[in-house]
């Protein structure tokens, strides 16, 4: 990549003018993209070695230009300082042979071997059985299967992990609750809703009288001691409950086009808690705390007392992703394992990772990949009017019905005949499309705003805009002489596979080439980072020099036939590069739109 060339060459060269002085590997040398004119590529370092030196950061800056300049390196067409900045200017013809090793490899253009095929365990959705997925796991989904993505074409061999919330003193209350109210024909027609208003009324219940509250929990704490002692009825129960609620997950995810490799929950891990509290216990993490509980003091880390186990010898959460955890290192053996939960849970994550240290389970980096809250149109968290949470179900539904309105509405306006298969399938795509990308372009730890009508807008930053883009650079394609010929032939492509591409050299062409020169940094940048919103800036900007590129210059109507097959190669590999980008942050492309 020509980042990491012009870094190396700057390195050699601060070694050829100081390397006496200076021992440049100690020096960080990162390579921007400028947002002016002054370069295409702009190095900072003189700033670093105007300290060391004892000179001004512009005398430091001309001192190395002159010498790079020396080099008549062939990628570089001149190199200029302006207010300490180094600036390097690609050649053309540089840009042009460029252009034809990324149309060459366009469908495969960004990967990497970075990964070297090391593991990366990636924990995302976590939904709780008998309770309806909500916009919270939208946000947990979305993220967690974009880096999964991301790192996959980096070259790890990426495990997806669906944690689910099947355990614990809930499904104690949630059994009682059927036993005491449940009807099973009702559960069988709609089982989320109904098993999740058996829950509320439990907890509704709990709030008559004082004497109420105490017999509902007893009875709670019973039904779930039962369950954990394998009653043969409550397993039975548990069972039902958590198939059921994978019927309607399954539904879920195949609405937004994510998998996971391996989906078990907390319950698999019961049989560890004994063994696992032990264990700390042995190795003096843990100690007994108040009233008989067990406890893992955190003073040196400057954070709480974990809980790992009740006085009434109940586990807890944390107590389920310790052993977890100690599976997952000795199955996977994983460089890295991330955590992709909201931020409400950082102490939780910062609890664990501690007592993971104090465990000597650090030969994987653990990560909390934290997000913010979604918010209405009014900045207050997303809830129904009776303050719940809104469920992933509605805000899906409701994005669709809205997609649908906007693609009746420019059917009418274009006057194209679709059909109603058509107006469902391309709703459904923008509709996923927009949920997605109005999460993914903002950086992951803010709030994001549900604000519908920006969403699903087909001319701002909206995953609508970058799904049309690329739809109108297929339909570029399909109207050129040359592709229909190509696609009878048995492939658009075949008859491009050596343009002329010595023939471009207009400002918006030039322009899009360096766009296109940046996608495998910016990959590597959201690896590095964990914040897909690089990702989602990156096609935006692509988006806007296509729509520049293909509003200024001929390209169909171009009479030069070399230089027309150029600028079809070009618009060829700006679609390719705007699906590859949109399919890694989860979003499909239609043809037409």
């Amino acid at each position: 990549m020509i980042k990491d060339k012009i870094s190396k060459i700057v390195k050699e060269t601060i070694d050829e003018l100081w390397g006496a002085k200076i021992a440049s590997s100690e020096i960080l040398i990162e390579v921007e993209r400028p947002q002016n004119e002054f370069g295409d590529y702009a190095v900072s370092v003189a700033f670093a070695l105007s300290k060391m030196l004892g000179a001004s950061p512009n005398e430091v800056a001309s001192l190395l230009a002159e010498k790079l300049n020396s080099k008549k390196l062939p990628e570089i067409v001149k190199i200029e300082v302006a207010g300490g900045y180094i600036n390097f200017f690609l050649a053309e013809d540089f840009l042009k042979e460029e252009l034809a090793r990324i149309y060459k490899n366009r469908e495969s253009y960004g990967k990497s071997k970075t990964g070297g095929g090391k593991k990366i365990i990636i924990d995302y959705c976590a939904p709780n059985i008998a309770k309806p997925m909500h916009v919270g796991h939208l946000r947990s989904t979305i993220i967690g299967d974009a880096l999964a993505n991301v790192y996959k074409t980096l070259g790890y061999k990426v495990v997806r992990w669906n944690y689910l919330g099947d355990w614990g003193t809930q499904f104690g209350k949630l059994i009682a609750a059927y036993k005491l109210w449940g009807d099973k024909s009702e559960v069988e027609k709609d089982p989320i809703k109904t098993l999740e208003g058996l829950y509320v009324k439990f907890h509704e219940e709990l709030k008559e009288s004082d004497s109420r509250r105490t017999e509902l929990e007893k009875v709670g704490q019973e039904e779930f001691q039962k369950l954990e002692e394998g009653d043969k009825e409550n397993r039975k129960l548990w069972e039902w409950f958590k198939e059921e609620s994978l019927k309607e997950f399954e539904k879920m995810y195949d609405l937004l086009g994510v998998e996971f490799d391996t989906q078990i929950g907390e319950s698999d891990y019961e049989k560890d808690l004994a063994p696992t509290i032990a264990d700390l216990k042995n190795k003096g993490v843990a100690e007994i705390g108040e009233g008989g509980s067990v406890i893992v003091k955190l003073d040196r880390f400057d954070l709480p007392p974990a809980l790992i186990q009740k006085s009434d010898g109940a586990s807890l959460y944390i107590t389920r992703d310790i052993a977890l955890l100690k599976d997952r290192i000795k199955k996977y053996k994983p460089e890295k394992i991330l955590y992709v939960v909201a931020n409400q849970q950082t102490l939780h994550f910062q609890q664990l990772f501690a007592i993971a240290e104090m465990l000597g389970l650090n030969s994987a980096k653990l990560e909390h990949i934290k997000f913010g809250l979604v918010l209405g149109g009014d900045k207050k968290k997303l809830s129904t009017r009776e303050g719940n949470a809104v469920t992933l179900e509605e805000v899906v539904n409701k994005a669709v019905k809205l997609a649908r309105d906007v693609v009746e509405k420019k059917s009418a306006e274009r006057q194209t005949l679709l059909s109603e298969e058509e107006k469902e399938e391309i709703a459904q795509v923008v509709a996923i499309g927009a949920l997605k990308y109005q999460d993914l372009k903002e950086h992951r730890n803010s709030d994001i705003v549900f604000d519908w009508q920006r969403m699903l807008d087909f001319t701002g930053d909206s995953g609508p805009y970058l799904q049309y883009t690329y739809a109108r650079l297929m339909s570029i394609l399909r109207k050129s002489p040359t592709w229909k010929l190509n696609f009878q032939v048995g492939g658009w492509g075949l008859k491009l596979s050596k343009p002329g591409f010595d023939n471009l050299g207009e400002k918006p062409e030039l322009a899009i080439i360096k766009h296109f020169l940046d996608f495998p940094d910016v990959l590597e940048k959201v690896g590095g980072t964990n914040l897909p919103n690089h990702l989602a800036l990156y096609l935006y900007k692509l988006a806007n020099l296509a729509n520049r590129f293909y509003e200024t210059v001929p390209v169909i109507k171009d009479e030069n036939t070399p230089r027309r097959a150029a600028r079809l190669a070009l618009v060829e590999t700006a679609a390719a590069i705007l699906k590859t980008g949109l399919g890694l942050l989860g979003i499909k492309v239609l043809e037409k739109i």
